[in-house]
């Protein structure tokens, strides 16, 4: 498991760049509601720690991780973003729905980064189990919401 020895929350504010200056959007799924809180949690907290004020950083609901596509590319034709997040869950069930959630869900993020020059942040969980979800939403392996604060915080300033 590629998180088992690394805190998903932990980074060296050293490292990072001033971001007090940068706007960023946050799309979330309502979908595994109780997960995807602890990674918006995780992700404002990130950014708030280095420097973003609370005015820069909008929020927008989408009803699932499939839709977070969607919810990023308008969020960027709204225009005035340095980065956009995309946080959501998808948890391994008894179908092959889950591939097809995974696999368009990362394909429409990869689009958006190709297509235009607004970073977005792959914030999605894809877990066999809600424990996995829980362990990497705040838990113990930390809060990948706080990671992907940090490389939309880095990635936005490369526009600069």
């Amino acid at each position: 498991m590629a998180t088992a020895n690394k805190n998903l929350s932990a980074y060296d504010k050293t490292t990072i760049p001033s971001a007090n200056k940068f706007r960023f959007g946050i799309v979330v799924s309502e979908w595994n509601h109780e997960i995807t809180e602890g990674l918006y949690s995780g992700a404002v907290k990130a950014l708030l720690d280095c420097g973003v004020h609370d005015s820069s950083i909008v929020r927008w609901n989408v009803p699932g991780s499939f839709e977070l596509t969607h919810g990023c590319k308008k969020l960027i034709q709204q225009g005035g973003f340095d980065a956009v997040i995309a946080i959501g869950s998808v948890i391994q069930g008894e179908t092959k729905h889950f591939d097809f959630v995974c696999s368009a869900t990362s394909q429409g993020i990869m689009d958006l980064n190709v297509q235009t020059d607004v970073p977005v942040i792959f914030c999605v969980l894809t877990d066999n189990t809600l424990q996995q979800a829980v362990d990497r939403s705040g838990g113990k392996h930390g809060n990948k919401g706080a990671e992907a604060a940090i490389a939309a915080i880095k990635m936005a300033a490369l526009g600069t």
